[in-house]
């Protein structure tokens, strides 16, 4: 079932002037241009024809753009690796930022401008290439086709897909074999599941599965170089289908004082077990990211992956403890993983291949570390919390709220609960779920102060003080100490529920559920015709008897007696936040542990440095903002959702 556009111009009455939600200057209203186009045949008409035309077996055709680009047009707009169209034809300019970032790795440019190769292959001009869906889906099949005579491999649109790898591996614009063959395979993988999706334009496209075995000899047929090796000193530890090389964080002193960089040395699980994977954007390009990870004065994250091509590099070995969250709870039990981006940007730079290939090594890193695949667990940079009262307003906020938490999940292949076995009322835990593409939120300040951002597919419903949507956003007073209301910045999580995240129901008036979050309601429409949360059953905290509030806690180290001599006992604040009486939040994990791993210096020793210390006092971890917190198991009780 189709969702349905949630645009939300009423946002208007909370911090954006009424003069920039209509029609704005140049251009039209964030409704008009968000509503996708009816449903019709013409894409899947043009695959059919350029298959025809073309010689290339309509279902790799299809499998290739989707694995692009999802059949998605961009209209006209270029991705960050300068491709167009639902075929990803590229266009990169000589001399370019882009072109030096990509051409650095691949040591050649021919493939960043496949769009004017499919201009002379099909004498269609550049900009109809660019912008019309047909012509560009056509250009995507003469390159096939150009690359499978080059190989002398049979051309016909009633060939077998099988036969198609090595231009496939090739159509990837890849720097080597290892890379262009992760491409293939992934191709291979969606032919084999079939895919059916409605495009951001409103084309109803279903592509039916395909039982192929490729000839993936096909492979060393292509004029591309075999790929990095894939274990170099510490080993890269990447799944075999992921393109990935080993680029060490240094471990080194600096001067003479003590000072050290860029992580520490551990050897989880042994030493705290791997709880958590946190998933970032590097608000910067890959190559001055590379940079800044061998930087022994800087911090450190344990993989960075780039935009374009899903390439991966990895800096610090799952077993030690890097630099990257900002709550050293979350570093001792956490991966990070860096993905080349900015947050106010999303689409631009979380492309297809960059959710793919990150989901590819979620999987593998999740198994190995018998991390649950859930949102509680894969979580993002915004969803760590402040360790004290004081840091809580510095914490960041990045992948952001473009990042597509859904399609992310059904990559992982633990899809995000969308359906209720249970009525969504007071005391059910709900599971956020507003879908992505037709959800674009109005936001303020992603290219300057102020002003609207573009609209595009957004991961959140905004929480309001009243079943209203003129009613002002709920207060975060971590990061508005002063009590005011949360606003549209694209910055502002503080009146976010995003998707699966998950909360229990205080209230419901009509299409308005009101959720306890921060410790207060805070209400968001979903209509029983196309609601925005599910219900579940699930375990939830609540204060225990004769508590008017309990406190929360941004980590969850050791009582003070379990500290052994030589290890300074370190304090557990509580937040500026509480669960007051009558109040339920959804339990995210009960089985953390109570630890605090010791590493102040460099090389240290046991037993007073690079150990763990373990405690007995317990504590949850709860879904309870934006962000996840933790309390102690003494002051609430377990209980059913009901």
């Amino acid at each position: 079932m189709r969702r349905r556009p949630k645009i939300l111009a009423a946002l208007a009455v909370v911090a954006l002037p009424i003069s920039l939600t209509g029609v704005s200057a140049g251009g039209p209203s964030a409704a008009t241009a968000a509503t996708p186009a009816a449903p019709s045949a013409e894409a899947a008409e043009a695959f059919r024809s350029a298959s025809a035309k073309y010689g290339v077996p309509e279902a790799v055709l299809l499998a290739v753009s989707y694995a692009q680009t999802r059949w998605d047009d961009h209209q006209g707009k270029s991705s960050t690796s300068g491709g167009f169209g639902p075929m990803h034809l590229t266009a990169v300019a000589p001399g370019t930022v882009v072109e030096r970032s990509i051409g650095q790795k691949l040591g050649r440019t021919e493939s960043l401008r496949t769009l004017y190769q499919a201009s002379d292959l099909t004498g269609i001009d550049p900009v109809a290439l660019r912008n019309d869906t047909a012509a560009n889906i056509e250009g995507g099949a003469a390159l096939l086709a150009s690359y499978q005579r080059s190989m002398k491999l049979p051309v016909g649109a009633t060939t077998s897909p099988a036969e198609w790898y090595g231009a496939v591996s090739t159509y990837a614009g890849a720097a080597d074999r290892t890379s262009a063959g992760a491409f293939a395979d992934d191709v291979y993988s969606i032919l084999a599941r079939g895919a059916a999706r409605t495009t951001n334009t409103g084309q109803q496209l279903v592509m039916p599965p395909v039982n192929v075995t490729p000839d993936k000899a096909q492979l060393a047929k292509t004029a591309l170089p075999a790929g990095p090796a894939r274990k170099t000193a510490g080993g890269a530890q990447c799944p075999t289908d992921l393109a990935c090389e080993w680029l060490p964080a240094p471990y080194q002193l600096n001067g003479t004082d003590g000072d050290y960089g860029n992580h520490d040395q551990a050897n989880r699980p042994k030493t705290g077990k791997i709880d958590y994977i946190v998933i970032h954007d590097t608000e910067g390009g890959w190559q001055g990211t590379l940079n800044m990870v061998q930087d022994p004065t800087y911090v450190s994250w344990q993989y960075t992956m780039r935009s374009s091509d899903g390439y991966t590099w990895q800096h610090v070995n799952s077993e030690d403890v890097a630099w990257h969250a900002g709550n050293w709870y979350v570093n001792m039990h956490s991966i990070g993983i860096e993905h080349e981006g900015f947050a106010a940007q999303g689409a631009t730079w979380y492309t297809e291949a960059l959710y793919r290939n990150s989901a590819k090594l979620v999987k593998y890193l999740a198994k190995k570390n018998n991390i649950p695949l859930d949102r509680a667990h894969i979580i993002g940079h915004d969803q760590v919390p402040g360790t004290l009262p004081s840091t809580v307003r510095g914490m960041h906020w990045d992948p952001g709220p473009y990042w597509d938490w859904e399609r992310y999940f059904d990559l992982l292949g633990a899809p995000i609960y969308g359906h209720s076995v249970f009525p969504v009322k007071a005391g059910t835990i709900v599971t956020v779920k507003p879908g992505f593409d037709d959800n674009q939120q109005v936001m303020i300040g992603c290219t300057t102060a102020g002003t609207p951002c573009t609209p595009q597919g957004t991961n959140f419903v905004y929480l309001r003080q009243a079943p209203d949507d003129a009613a002002p956003l709920v207060k975060d007073l971590g990061l508005r100490p002063d009590g005011a209301d949360s606003t549209t910045q694209v910055s502002d999580i503080g009146a976010r529920a995003a998707a699966g995240s998950q909360y229990v129901v205080a209230e419901r008036s009509g299409d308005w559920v009101a959720i306890w979050y921060l410790g207060a309601k805070a209400w968001f429409k979903s209509p029983r015709s196309a609601p925005d949360a599910f219900a579940k059953p699930g375990l939830v905290v609540k204060p225990k008897a004769g508590k008017t509030s309990v406190p929360v806690y941004g980590r969850a180290y050791p009582e003070q007696a379990a500290y052994p001599a030589g290890i300074p006992y370190q304090a557990v604040t509580p937040l500026q936040y509480s669960i007051g009486a009558g109040q339920a939040y959804p339990v995210g994990d009960v089985s953390i542990e109570t630890d605090y791993y010791r590493a102040s210096t460099f090389d240290g020793q046991p037993p007073t440095d690079h150990v763990q210390v373990l405690g007995k006092d317990r504590y949850y971890q709860i879904w309870f903002g934006h962000r996840m917190a933790y309390v102690r198991a003494a002051d609430v009780d377990l209980k059913l959702a009901h």
